[in-house]
């Protein structure tokens, strides 16, 4: 099972200590060092005081932490976790990520999602009501620019004519791509355009805030794990489709009453439904006390 570990940078801004490049660098080397198999940072670069007071967070730029991240490590791989396309134009998402894995060596993992928070949006000039078809837009024009030769392309406020991208990824054709979602028209969009698929617990009572369908179960994660088999024939898909989840187990992460042995039951579980990789968050409002948490994880479920 291949886990990625968030990096603490989102604890802005309680707790700056975890957002600094020196925390960065620490956590990437331990994460290297006890066997983790990626990084991963999210992305809200305007969020709303409303969504912040409601538990939101803030974020920093994912294409300069984990340019952090990478300068720090050999082998680590880097992943956004999730990158909101719709909020950029394309070929500027297109140029930071091929940078991104050119200058890592190949070490990206691209997770993108359609967005939820209109409220960023609108701050960001980005129209909300689209924002599946422009996803969808950016994910091709993406793919056009990472082939090295002039791109021809007119879509939602840039037209192309005869621009070339440089460099290019390190990771040919492109990095793996990841769709984050819950719904339907998510899973078709990591069924059609993409390697893999990243549903996500939630409960079914966040579902209109979230703009996703719950998922409280192994049941419910099941249930999507069928459709996107079904969606798969439909479209004549032969590859295998990467799937990554975030263990219940780790949700509101209590150390002193974590049970590691359960925690593995359930990652069995999840590895029997299909899921080849899971994406982790682990407390600590300090560098010391997440450096146990990362340990304490460490031990229990890498070794």
């Amino acid at each position: 099972m291949l886990i990625s570990l968030g990096l603490p940078t989102d604890r802005l801004p309680a707790h700056p200590e975890l957002a600094t490049a020196a925390t960065i660098t620490t956590v990437s080397q331990n994460a290297e060092a006890a066997g983790f198999h990626a990084v991963f940072v999210t992305d809200h670069p305007f969020p709303s005081a409303k969504w912040l007071s409601r538990g939101g967070h803030h974020s920093l730029d994912p294409f300069v932490a984990l340019s952090f991240a990478a300068a720090a490590t050999t082998t680590l791989r880097l992943q956004t976790n999730l990158l909101i396309l719709a909020y950029r134009n394309p070929f500027l998402s297109a140029h930071g990520l091929a940078t991104l894995d050119s200058l890592s060596n190949g070490r990206l993992i691209v997770g993108v999602g359609a967005g939820y928070l209109e409220s960023e949006f609108a701050a960001l000039g980005a129209n909300f009501d689209d924002r599946g078809a422009r996803t969808d837009e950016a994910l091709a024009a993406m793919y056009a620019a990472w082939q090295g030769s002039p791109v021809a392309l007119t879509g939602s406020g840039f037209t192309a004519t005869d621009n070339v991208l440089a460099p290019l990824p390190a990771q040919r054709p492109r990095p793996p791509i990841l769709i984050g979602g819950n719904s339907t028209a998510a899973i078709r969009r990591a069924v059609t355009s993409a390697d893999g698929w990243v549903p996500m617990p939630s409960p079914a009572a966040a579902s209109r805030l979230l703009r996703t369908p719950g998922i409280e179960s192994l049941a419910d994660l099941g249930s999507r794990i069928d459709i996107a088999h079904r969606l798969a024939a439909e479209h004549g898909r032969t590859d295998p489709l990467q799937i990554w989840f975030t263990p219940w187990g780790l949700s509101g992460f209590d150390l002193a009453a974590w049970d590691a042995s359960k925690l593995r039951d359930e990652i069995a579980q999840l590895e029997a439904l299909g899921v080849m990789g899971l994406t982790v968050s682990l407390p600590g409002n300090t560098v010391a006390e997440f450096s146990r948490s990362l340990d304490t994880f460490a031990a229990g479920i890498l070794r």
